[in-house]
């Protein structure tokens, strides 16, 4: 990390988090942060579900909510950007503060309820992105909703059009009530209504559903039959947990997902379930506790294809992310692998 980051972080870390995360995607916008542009090597490049990356390090859903940083973010290092989560109609989300340091144990709480301006306002800033980067959205229901089914189905007709991807989120601990979409007869009449929807796009995309880290073996189990038998075409393996187990930091009991350092052995080992219960059949993208090289070959050993970081972000800054493709680079160097794709699964025996 370079003094200029330390520095930056040093005067963040001094303020809300929210207003910190806010001043963070103005000084993107405002050309403040170094940016390393396209990284990429003949190992790093990949594909899932037929869409070619130039490296498998995502940016996770949550960072740019509403779509206002997508040409810095497109030069920052990235392989692919997950933005939103997006609801049909604008809501404000849960009442401030929501969003919290766990600075001795690198994680950070959120309870934000998925705030943002809506499908329509989103749809219009999809129009004009970057075409340099793989781009996908998050898909959300509204709070007040009385048919949360439909509000994911409006949100991929109206912004589908303009992303190369949609996740399907249905693992989100700060909407009530939200997670007992992932119940089987639930999660198999979502999905195939979204299906359905995308059946009607002029341009195909994949599909993915996003589940949450706090599942039984069981559930783990439903969850992967339904995405099987609806066509989905993969699996986010995790979204923030409602575990609070060895936490040391002063906002340890606060409600809301937990994200960073602590969920990375949890999340990995659902992750190296999905993969054991789909039999490799779909790809898997491992999100959760991800800050390292070391840890992204962690979760593609374990069964993902791609990965997504964004809690570390926070702790480490953007120059965390050509780190990452360096040291992942060099570790399937030193395995013997020629590609991401080979390392696939490989280790996810080490975590069942």
């Amino acid at each position: 990390m370079s003094v200029r980051d330390r520095l930056g972080l040093a005067v963040l870390h001094r303020l809300d988090p929210e207003l910190a995360h806010g001043l963070a995607i103005r000084a993107l916008r405002a050309g403040l942060v170094h940016l390393p542009g396209e990284i990429t090597t003949p190992r790093l490049r990949t594909s899932i579900a037929g869409i070619d990356l130039p490296n498998p390090i995502g940016l996770a859903a949550g960072f740019d909510k509403t779509a206002e940083a997508m040409a810095p973010l497109a030069r920052s290092g990235f392989g692919f950007l997950e933005l939103g989560g997006v609801t049909p109609k604008p809501q404000s989300g849960n009442e401030t503060p929501r969003l919290f340091r766990l600075t001795k144990d690198k994680a950070v709480i959120n309870r934000f309820g998925l705030n943002g301006p809506g499908a329509d306002v989103m749809a219009t800033r999809l129009a004009h992105r970057p075409k340099t980067c793989v781009i996908g959205l998050n898909l959300g229901a509204n709070k007040d909703s009385t048919d949360r089914s439909h509000d994911y189905v409006e949100v991929l007709n109206t912004c589908g059009p303009h992303v190369d991807f949609v996740t399907v989120n249905v693992s989100s601990p700060n909407t009530e009530n939200l997670r007992d979409l992932q119940g089987r007869a639930a999660l198999w009449a979502l999905l195939t209504g979204v299906m359905d929807a995308r059946g009607q796009l002029d341009r195909r995309i994949p599909v993915f559903v996003k589940i949450a880290p706090d599942l039984t073996e069981d559930e783990i189990g439903d969850i992967a039959e339904v995405a099987l038998a609806s066509s989905v075409d993969g699996i986010v393996a995790t979204n923030t947990t409602v575990s609070r187990a060895g936490l040391k930091s002063h906002h340890r009991t606060e409600k809301g997902g937990l994200s960073g350092a602590p969920l990375f052995e949890t999340s990995t080992r659902v992750l190296a379930k999905v993969s054991q219960a789909t039999d490799g059949r779909m790809p898997i993208i491992g999100v959760g506790g991800i800050s390292s090289g070391a840890d992204a070959y962690a979760k593609i050993r374990a069964g993902a294809s791609a990965v997504q970081l964004y809690s570390a972000l926070i702790y480490e800054g953007m120059s965390l992310v050509p780190r990452i493709a360096t040291e992942l680079d060099a570790l399937l160097a030193k395995d013997g692998f020629s590609c991401v794709a080979d390392a696939v699964g490989t280790g996810r025996g080490d975590w069942l």
